[in-house]
């Protein structure tokens, strides 16, 4: 039997980060969309034109019987650079900004616990500068956006 929960990150250009989570055992479906911010109903534009306050972000569902929350953590810092302020690589602003969006109380524990551990691990010489907030409500991104990279492969 599935148990199916759901995740939510943000770490830059949501089309990397959902190729890295999709592919991922136990992940069931993903969707790249905007979220965290205060603008109802936003588009790809309204969203890098910054007057939004969403970040650029994935919604996972997963089955908590194969994957745990605690390694989608894992993979969350390791797709990215969550020191970084606004930005990630090339791409800057807000919605690139780092950003855990739970949905359950054990989720933000287990978001705050797994950051603290790495902040005091001697990774990073930064500050770690990733939100940690309740997921609102989550805007489906474009079409085009979702799955991107899977379709740009194929296509190749």
């Amino acid at each position: 039997m599935i148990n199916s929960e759901k995740a939510t990150f943000a770490c830059g250009c949501f089309w990397k980060v959902e190729d890295t989570f999709r592919s991922l055992k136990g992940v069931i479906s993903t969707c790249a969309g905007y979220t965290g911010g205060h603008w109802p109903n936003p588009c790809y534009l309204d969203v890098c034109a910054r007057v939004t306050g969403h970040a650029e972000a994935v919604q996972i569902e997963y089955d908590a019987n194969i994957i745990s929350y605690e390694q989608l953590l894992e993979v969350f810092w390791n797709c990215h650079d969550p020191t970084q302020l606004n930005r990630q690589g090339p791409d800057r602003g807000e919605q690139y900004r780092s950003a855990i969006f739970y949905h359950t109380a054990e989720q933000e524990k287990l978001a705050r616990e797994s950051k603290r551990k790495l902040q005091i691990s001697g990774r990073y010489d930064k500050e770690i500068v990733t939100q940690i907030k309740q997921c609102g409500e989550f805007y489906l991104a474009e079409e085009y956006h979702q799955q991107y990279l899977e379709k740009k492969r194929r296509l190749s």
